[in-house]
């Protein structure tokens, strides 16, 4: 699956101890992340800024993200798609990747649901669905 990351799921995850961190851990070894240079500065100046994480740390963090994505350049998005002019990029870079889903926190992203044929889930929905699929996939083995 192309999963999108949104900032606020990627900070969390490098700053916190918690869910996150493990929906990243998941999308790293079984997904295929979606990245962009926007959203790589964004989470970049959020752990320098809001966590006082040090240079070398964050640099550290931009090339394992860098690594371990697909880097693609946004497409233009009509400001009518979301209430926050800011998101417009993360959207764009959904539609230009062709994800199948944006994990976000941010009740804008998630009052849509889904944005083209995209689906929007928070990280406890993203977790709930992965954790279903591989009990399916269990199941149909008989084990």
């Amino acid at each position: 699956m192309r999963v999108l990351l949104d900032a606020n799921v990627l900070v969390a995850a490098f700053a916190t101890r918690g869910l996150c961190e493990a929906v990243f851990e998941v999308c790293l070894d079984s997904h295929d992340i979606v990245m962009g240079d926007d959203l790589l500065q964004e989470v970049a100046e959020s752990l320098r800024d809001k966590f006082r994480v040090p240079d070398g740390t964050v640099e550290a963090i931009v090339r394992l993200l860098q690594t371990h994505s697909q880097t693609h350049i946004p497409s233009t998005i009509d400001d009518s798609a979301c209430r926050d002019p800011k998101d417009l990029h993360v959207l764009g870079l959904a539609s230009a990747a062709g994800a199948d889903c944006i994990i976000t926190g941010d009740k804008d992203f998630l009052t849509l649901g889904t944005f083209e044929s995209c689906r929007i889930l928070s990280p406890r929905q993203f977790s709930d669905l992965i954790r279903t699929a591989s009990g399916q996939q269990e199941a149909g083995r008989g084990g």
